[in-house]
This record gives C-alpha cells, sequence and structure tokens, in this order.
C-alpha cells in the first residue's frame, strides 16, 4: 500500500531525479511514475511546475503522480512555427532583468532583448539599474532608466554598499516566483545576498553547476526565499533567436509601440521606411524612444534573416 501524499513545486532536475519542495517545508528526491513518462507532459516537466508526490509503499521512495496545469511559462520555442519547445521554468510571476550602470558597463540593446523574450512569452518585467553607488551624476542613471518607466516598465535603482533600493527590491520579490537574468558581473548574486543574508546564494554557480557539459545554458534551479516567494537565475535569457519569437510579432514586444499599432498607413508595416507610420511619427514626436526604435529594427532583421535561413 502505497504511503502519503503531498503537493508541492520543483526545485530542480536531473538525470530524471527531480527535488520536490512539498507544501509543509520539507524537500523529497522524487522519480516520474511509468505512465508520465509514457505521456506528452514528460518531456514539459519542468523547475517550477505544481506536482503531486507519493511515497512508496512501507516507506519507499517518492514519486510523481500529477503535474498540475501551468498558469505560465518561460519556454524557447522551435523557430518557423515547428512543434516542439523547451520549458525553462514554469509557473513564473515575473521577470527581473539586472544591469549594473557600470563595471561593467550597461549593454542597451541586450536589456532590450531580455525584455523582448519576457515579452514574447507574455510575462510581467522589471529591470533593476544596479551598482548605482558608482556614479556620481544621478542624471545618468536617470538616462538609462526614463525610456523603460516611460514604456511601462518598473525600473529599480539599487545599491549593496550604500545599500540603495534593496527594500523595494525585496517587496517586488516577496511571495512571487521571479525569473531573474542579467549579464555576469552586474551583481545579481550580491543583489539577493543582501536581500536575504541568511541564503548564502550564490546564484550563477548553481545553475552553471547544473548545466555543466550543455551547450546552450538553459537549466534552472528554483530557490525557495525566505519570507515567500522563489527566484530562478536564467542566463541563458539573452538570443532572441533561439526563442522562436516570430518577427511579425516583435512590434508587439515593445509595449511603448502598442497604441499606434493598427494606425499605421499600410497592414503590414514594418515600422522601418514606410510611409504613414504610426510608430515612426511617435518616435519622430519623442513619444517612443529613438534607441528603443533601433534596437526594435535590429532585432527585426536578426528575426527576419533567421527565418530566411530556416
Amino acid at each position: 500500500m502505497s504511503g502519503e501524499r503531498r503537493r508541492g513545486v520543483v526545485l530542480s532536475g536531473t538525470g530524471g531525479v527531480w527535488r520536490v519542495r512539498a507544501d509543509d517545508g520539507t524537500d523529497h528526491e522524487v522519480s516520474l511514475r511509468g505512465r508520465l513518462k509514457q505521456g506528452d507532459r514528460f518531456d514539459k516537466l519542468a523547475v517550477g511546475d505544481d506536482v503531486d508526490i507519493i511515497e512508496g509503499a512501507r516507506g519507499g521512495g517518492w514519486s510523481i503522480t500529477h503535474i498540475h496545469p501551468r498558469r505560465s511559462q518561460l519556454a524557447r520555442r522551435a523557430p518557423g512555427g515547428a512543434r516542439g519547445e523547451r520549458v525553462v521554468v514554469a509557473n513564473v510571476d515575473q521577470v527581473v532583468i539586472v544591469f549594473a550602470i557600470a563595471k561593467p558597463e550597461p549593454h542597451v540593446r541586450m536589456i532590450d532583448r531580455f525584455l523582448v523574450i519576457a515579452e514574447g512569452n507574455e510575462l510581467p518585467a522589471a529591470l533593476v539599474l544596479n551598482k548605482v553607488d558608482l556614479v556620481t551624476d544621478a542624471a545618468m542613471v536617470d538616462a538609462l532608466a526614463v525610456p523603460y518607466e516611460a514604456a511601462g516598465y518598473p525600473v529599480h535603482r539599487t545599491s549593496v554598499k550604500q545599500p540603495t533600493g534593496l527594500d523595494a527590491l525585496r517587496d517586488r520579490l516577496t511571495n512571487r516566483v521571479t525569473a531573474l537574468s542579467g549579464p555576469s558581473g552586474v551583481g545579481k548574486s550580491s543583489l539577493i545576498n543582501a536581500l536575504y543574508p541568511g541564503l548564502s546564494l550564490r546564484v550563477g554557480e548553481i545553475s552553471e553547476s547544473v548545466n555543466k557539459g550543455r551547450h546552450t545554458t538553459v537549466g534552472a534551479v528554483l530557490v525557495p526565499l525566505p519570507g515567500g516567494g522563489y527566484v530562478v537565475d536564467t542566463p541563458g535569457l539573452r538570443e532572441v533567436g533561439l526563442w522562436g519569437l516570430p518577427s511579425a510579432s516583435l512590434d508587439h514586444c515593445f509595449p511603448e509601440f502598442r497604441p499606434s499599432l493598427g494606425e499605421c498607413r499600410f497592414q503590414d508595416c514594418r515600422h522601418l521606411a514606410e510611409p504613414g507610420c504610426a510608430v515612426r511619427d511617435g518616435v519622430a514626436r519623442g513619444a517612443i524612444s529613438a534607441a528603443r526604435h533601433e534596437s526594435y529594427a535590429k532585432l527585426l532583421s536578426e528575426l527576419e534573416a533567421a527565418e530566411r535561413n530556416y
């Protein structure tokens, strides 16, 4: 006779063994029941999935008996509309993208790539500008932040050393499942450790360890946060082409473009050189950031090239 049943969330998985945090706070190493391995959901079991687990007879090992429907996911889709996707993390509430204001210098085009991937997965996103203690001119920080705030993104200005902005960022993470991303060296681990001193977390090292030997880093480890919520590092969140985003959908991934979409003279307007383009008119009026429009143009060129070569 089987033992106790519990509900939990998948924290990590490798080699067919998954670690699940049960709703009573206990962790269990579990495997998939045979019937689940044969179903369509087997390939899609992911970190962040809500599952039911059951203990084997006479105290035997735990196994997953049911995977609950997801409310969201961060997934790489096959290019060209082909079937198949790789789910990086399930049941995500938000994507938080961390860049440093200096050391390393922020790369605006890369920020836009991260945000486009979040939008393509229909996930709310926020931007963290870290290490603000390294610049003395607040106008420099504002110059970077304002276009994103104008587009509707929350922007957190943070510093671990001062400290600055930590309470507001902690509030954003509490009781949410957050996909955390950003380039190396921007201070993600330092931020998390400053917010949760008892965690002693080295986020990047955890993700790298579970992806050892893989050509593309898409694995994830869900880390429970004190006070509620989870954070997962997603270091592979940068190459837009790998996420299967159709070029025709790119304009919808720029929130500040949306009020103008449908107002262009041509229905298939690419918002580059066409006459009567409402998006370009918004750029000319200063309602849309010229730098953000330049990012759109570059990404559109990349996605269209990828579609032609597929």
